[in-house]
């Protein structure tokens, strides 16, 4: 996969907008990877910020929809990975911004 591509990918996925907080999967820092094979299927690796986060079913499902946007994605299986944990440290500068964390 191609560095456009990936960064069309994780364009997509910066639609996805954590209910709770108000900012972007990956600005949060709740995705890992992304990547697409040459079947056209496209594998988010990602985590949530608790392990028993009710938002898990509503995060996943807007995730198929941003990548169902992308004309090479056929299909898309979101894996949620808890290791290694999401901490604070994840988070890009404009999400600590946003929140207030420093």
């Amino acid at each position: 996969m191609d560095a456009e591509l990936k960064d069309n990918l994780m364009g997509a996925l910066e639609q996805v907008i954590d209910p709770e907080l108000g900012i972007d999967i990956v600005n949060i820092g709740l995705v890992y990877d992304v990547d697409l094979d040459e079947d056209g299927l496209c594998t988010v690796t990602m985590t949530l910020t608790t392990m028993g986060c009710p938002l898990a079913g509503v995060l996943t499902d807007q995730v198929r929809v941003a990548m169902s946007d992308i004309p090479e994605v056929k299909d898309t299986k979101v894996d949620l990975v808890w290791t290694p944990a999401w901490t604070k440290d994840r988070m890009s500068r404009y999400a600590k911004i946003a929140l207030g964390i420093r």
